[in-house]
């Protein structure tokens, strides 16, 4: 009986040869976790992207507080990373020296950030993840780009996976269209974050969905491989020079 491949043997093997997506798009080879809520209303997920269009590969961490305040944490340019999409929803948008992301496992991830963020999650398949990521892998490339495809997949995986609302396409705060295709997925089991040095508590639901514009976080952690492509955006440097 063949072994399926784990959570770390597909994602170093995305990161070995990243290839990104056909189309005239700002596209991304991706993988990370969509997100993670904690019992104490604070809400983390991981951006790890191997290649994109628009220059160099970058990670990224977001963080909501509480109070519902929005962070984001980059390794690059932010006009060149997360926040070109999602910054205008955001308190706080930084660009840090690095984040150390480490497999201390085939299903245990360590994400840290110097001595300000300490996060490990446990991985594992549910039959709802083992059957979208079959699907998901065996997707050509160009069915990532139909939109009503995309629409009714959105429910499927909301139903599937006990996660909340799901979309998988539709508007970034920063009023770009987005398209997303996590080709691979597992449920985030179990969870372990340090912020500050204040642990954040167990993983559990927040008491209302957040989201940013369009963009839905689960309300269960979910890791991904797959990738992320959304349509040109203006900066503020290139509305100046167009002006």
């Amino acid at each position: 009986m063949t072994t399926a491949p784990t959570p770390q043997e597909f994602a170093e093997q995305q990161a070995a040869n990243p290839q990104l997506p056909p189309g005239g798009a700002e596209r991304f080879v991706a993988q990370g976790i969509f997100g993670t809520p904690f019992s104490s209303d604070h809400y983390l997920a991981l951006r790890v992207m191997s290649k994109t269009s628009i220059g160099p590969g970058y990670r990224a961490i977001w963080h909501r507080d509480p109070a519902g305040a929005w962070t984001i944490l980059t390794t690059t340019d932010p006009d060149l990373s997360c926040p070109r999409y999602f910054g205008a929803a955001c308190r706080h948008v930084e660009q840090v020296d690095a984040i150390d992301v480490t497999w201390e496992s085939p299903t245990t991830l360590r994400v840290t950030l110097a001595d300000r963020l300490d996060w490990t999650v446990e991985l594992g398949p549910t039959p709802a993840t083992r059957m979208m990521s079959a699907m998901g892998g065996a997707m050509p490339a160009t069915w990532w780009h139909s939109e009503p495809l995309l629409g009714a997949m959105g429910p499927m995986a909301t139903g599937m996976l006990g996660s909340g609302r799901v979309r998988m396409h539709g508007t970034t705060p920063n009023g770009s269209h987005f398209r997303t295709a996590p080709e691979r997925i597992w449920i985030v089991n179990d969870s372990r974050a340090t912020l500050g040095g204040h642990s954040l508590g167990l993983p559990a639901p927040l008491e209302e969905q957040t989201h940013l514009a369009d963009f839905w976080l689960p309300q269960r952690g979910i890791f991904f491989v797959g990738t992320f492509e959304a349509d040109p955006v203006v900066v503020p440097e290139t509305a100046a020079a167009l002006a």
